[in-house]
């Protein structure tokens, strides 16, 4: 009986990561195509990365469930409590990541009514390092690989500086020209987003170090030089409106 019971409480734990695992793939894939829709312009893309949002809060709440079950059932301790209080934390930024997915793909959706103004290049090297620090997490939390986790954290000033800088070529092009700042002020948008991503990644990279190694991360996060834009929040939260 005591085998069963063992046997049963790995085989939860195991389904606990592939819950991980599948809720990470569905918000990459969401990533992904939101960018593509936004390079594309692709109207028909965008709207099925909007529609695909309810699926990823549905398994936020899956995980959640199947998380307060392992406490109230198998009352862990040590390196399985926290890797299932990790679980939830990681799922719930996931959840977050899914949201600005979406926003990206509504402000795509607008731009795409709009001639192009601007080029994409940027954002789209933005996306794509955002991505890469995602998937990246998500093959530390597999693998429990603590250094890895650790190398994603330290990615999260070089994104900060691209917003940075996207941020004043923005405005130098809604100066410059009137007609600019329309699909300027969504692209500013899309870049916040893209940057709070990269901010959710740096956080489950520091959930995982914990989980593995029992200790939150020593030092400061590096990031990098926002100063000038503490007003510049744009007032978007994740929560897709």
């Amino acid at each position: 009986m005591s085998e069963h019971i063992v046997k049963a409480y790995q085989e939860e734990l195991r389904m606990l990561r592939d819950l991980i695992a599948r809720m990470g793939g569905m918000v990459e894939n969401q990533l992904s195509q939101a960018t593509n829709a936004m390079v594309r312009r692709d109207v028909g893309l965008a709207s099925r990365v909007v529609e695909a949002d309810p699926q990823v809060d549905a398994l936020d709440r899956d995980i959640a469930h199947h998380v307060v079950k392992l406490l109230a059932l198998r009352q862990p301790v040590a390196s399985d409590l926290r890797l299932i209080v990790a679980a939830m934390r990681i799922a719930s930024d996931l959840e977050r990541v899914g949201d600005y997915a979406a926003n990206v793909a509504k402000r795509s959706i607008v731009l795409a009514q709009m001639p192009p103004q601007v080029s994409m290049g940027p954002l789209e090297r933005m996306s794509r390092m955002v991505q890469e620090m995602l998937k990246d997490t998500l093959d530390a939390f597999a693998t429990d690989d603590a250094a890895k986790a650790m190398e994603v954290w330290r990615r999260d000033e070089p994104v900060d500086e691209m917003y940075s800088a996207l941020f004043r070529t923005l405005l130098t092009y809604m100066m410059e020209d009137p007609r600019n700042i329309t699909p300027c002020t969504h692209l500013l948008f899309i870049a916040k987003n893209l940057e709070r991503i990269g901010d959710h990644a740096t956080n489950i990279a520091e959930i995982i170090h914990f989980a593995v190694v029992g200790e939150e991360p020593s030092g400061m996060r590096p990031k990098g030089d926002t100063s000038a834009l503490a007003s510049a929040d744009m007032g978007e939260t994740g929560r897709a409106p």
